[in-house]
């Protein structure tokens, strides 16, 4: 079911916003150190960057997922379709990382795993800012 935050929109909403202004420092680093030619240390933030995509953001997507949403969605035909449309985004995340776990051991951050890295992102941010709409109506400030 997840915790109380996870039902109160600005608690939500700080949720995703702490968790994406994470990702996006972890990656100026990563992109850094690639640009200093440092492949060693840009190899373990890559490795840590992925972690901290499954540890923070997937795995809060899979709280969601373990009740919340439909919780949110009641008996609600459209809002079911919009649950189904948001745990969609949490696939294609799920597979972005998965593409990014299975390349990075033999390859290390190459521009397609930065790329991925970047997909993530964008996805997440837009992810983000649809379920705050749809499930709790405006954005909160």
């Amino acid at each position: 079911m997840g915790g109380p935050s996870l039902r109160q929109a600005h608690a939500h909403h700080a949720i995703h916003e702490g968790a994406l202004s994470g990702a996006i420092a972890k990656t100026e680093e990563l992109e850094e150190l690639i640009r200093t030619n440092d492949p060693e240390a840009a190899r373990l933030a890559a490795d840590q960057l992925l972690g901290y995509w499954v540890t923070r953001v997937l795995s809060h997507a899979d709280a969601e997922e373990e009740g919340f949403y439909e919780e949110m969605a009641g008996n609600d035909d459209e809002r079911r379709l919009d649950v189904l449309r948001l745990t969609r985004d949490h696939d294609l995340m799920r597979m972005l990382a998965a593409d990014i776990a299975s390349a990075l051991p033999s390859e290390g951050p190459t521009p397609e795993i930065m790329r991925k890295f970047q997909a993530l992102i964008e996805l997440n941010a837009l992810h983000s800012r649809e379920e705050e709409r749809l499930l709790f109506g405006e954005r909160p400030e």
